[in-house]
């Protein structure tokens, strides 16, 4: 029986579990999910992360260029999250690899024949690949969205079955139970104009994407009929328990 694929997006608040560095209980956290459900599911991952990581080692100087000082520190911290990932998975049994992409790779059909190839040998060998953005030379996602989009993309060029967005919320919230400071999560989404209406324009204070960005990631995949997850990843186990439907998550279908 062949397995389901899975792209797994974390971001950074994820990945900081809300603070200044990167965790690395929830990294383990995530490796030991995807041991224990690797008979039935394959899994790629969109990782932000690099500037968090590297700001635990690291201050530099900008003169003023916000977004060069971003792509450095994202150089910077890149090697640092792939080691964090590859020291806590391989003590699971879990081997990693790297896979830098940006924009310009999913608008050229040779690059996008050349990305599933790539991905799906290493996926078929038991590597699990670890996509982010190739900060240094593209800036879209250091300034719009965390990577929602390039997730989105990824999942439609690699025919996943689930695209599952780990963020910091039980999924999408009604506007109503905000307002009412006792949020309710929207279980179940087939029309994203009505979701559109629910949403706020928060921030996540590590990321740069909202839940417009992830409401927007869901679009792209919605229109391939891939499913989207929204779920608090926050939380040990998220991915196990969502399967079982033991933790509220929204899914858009």
């Amino acid at each position: 029986m062949s397995k389901k694929r899975i792209l797994l997006k974390i971001g950074s608040n994820t990945l900081t579990k809300e603070t200044n560095h990167i965790s690395r209980g929830k990294i383990e956290d995530l490796g030991m999910q995807i041991a224990a459900l690797n008979k039935e599911y394959e899994f790629v991952i969109v990782s932000s992360g690099a500037i968090a990581a590297a700001k635990q080692f690291v201050k530099l100087e900008s003169k003023g260029k916000e977004i060069a000082l971003k792509q450095a520190l994202a150089s910077i911290g890149q090697p640092h999250l792939m080691r964090i990932f590859h020291e806590n998975f391989s003590d699971l049994g879990l081997l990693t690899s790297q896979c830098l992409l940006s924009y310009s790779d999913f608008e050229k059909e040779q690059s996008k024949v050349n990305i599933v190839n790539t991905i799906n040998v290493l996926v078929e060998n038991n590597y699990i690949p670890i996509i982010n953005e190739n900060d240094t030379v593209a800036t879209d996602e250091i300034q719009f969205g965390d990577n929602d989009k390039l997730a989105a993309l990824a999942a439609v060029l690699l025919n996943v079955d689930i695209l599952i967005i780990a963020t910091n919320t039980n999924g999408i919230y009604t506007k109503a139970s905000i307002n009412n400071e006792i949020p309710e999560t929207i279980a179940l989404v087939n029309d994203l104009k009505l979701l559109e209406k629910e949403i706020g324009e928060s921030k996540s204070s590590h990321g740069t994407g909202g839940m417009q960005s992830k409401i927007e990631a869901a679009a792209i995949a919605k229109a391939a009929n891939i499913e989207t997850w929204i779920i608090n990843g926050l939380g040990d186990n998220f991915i196990l328990k969502a399967l079982q439907n033991e933790i509220a998550f929204t899914k858009i279908v």
